[in-house]
């Protein structure tokens, strides 16, 4: 039979033992936790191409923009919607010709924007904070289309992202997109090739259809490319 002594060894080492863990799981936690607020954290950024300059100079200006108008909004206990923002949806703070793309420059000063305004405005965008960068489907050509068919969105514009602005414009922009999408998808399929989406003239303008009537053109522009990333996809897997 084991000693008091023993007995209280034992128990201390299954404290420690025990305490060890819970430190290791804090750890693992936190450190999980850092890793999905990419912040002011550039490498956290999906790379859309375009030199390192230009990718910088808009992803700070993007953040601090939207830093900006989060915290004010905080302060005032409301929150708006991105594309309520001029300078997000002008996306040109700092911006020079020097630089290259604009229409590359605006991506991801978007990109930034969106997650410098969650990060201090956070009870506004909750959702966004949680799936803001998984959200690369908006932005990022190597974002992952591995999925099950039945999670595919194709035309069930429903499941595409909503970033204001009227039904029609919506549903014109992400339906005109899909279409171009598709076609050039399926080309390429084709021809067994596969191209950077801003190889396409119709994507990098992503006017099609378009009409003043609808309103924001920018924001059009916006849920154009996501219908054609999406059909581009489709149409290259022959869906």
């Amino acid at each position: 039979m084991e000693s008091s002594r023993q007995l209280g060894k034992r128990s201390i080492t299954g404290l420690l033992v025990a305490g060890l863990v819970l430190v290791v799981g804090l750890t693992a936690f936190n450190a999980s936790a850092s890793a999905q607020r990419r912040g002011r954290n550039w490498d956290g950024y999906p790379n859309l191409g375009g030199s390192f300059q230009l990718r910088q100079t808009a992803l700070n200006a993007g953040y601090n923009e939207g830093a900006k108008e989060g915290q004010k909004n905080r302060d005032s206990r409301r929150a708006r919607s991105f594309s309520d923002f001029s300078s997000y949806r002008d996306a040109n703070k700092d911006y020079s010709s020097k630089l290259g793309d604009r229409d590359l420059y605006q991506r991801y000063f978007r990109m930034a924007f969106e997650t410098g305004y969650n990060d201090e405005n956070a009870s506004s965008y909750s959702n966004n904070r949680d799936r803001d960068y998984d959200r690369n489907r908006d932005y990022d050509r190597n974002r992952d289309y591995n999925q099950d068919r039945n999670d595919r969105r194709g035309r069930n514009w429903d499941r595409y992202e909503n970033y204001g602005g009227s039904f029609q414009l919506r549903q014109t922009a992400l339906n005109a997109g899909y279409n171009a999408g598709v076609k050039e998808g399926h080309n390429d399929a084709k021809k067994g090739r596969t191209r950077n989406y801003r190889d396409f003239g119709s994507y990098k303008n992503a006017t099609d259809d378009y009409s003043s009537k609808l309103g924001d053109k920018e924001l059009y522009r916006r849920y154009y490319r996501e219908g054609f990333e999406n059909g581009y996809e489709d149409g290259y897997r022959g869906y």
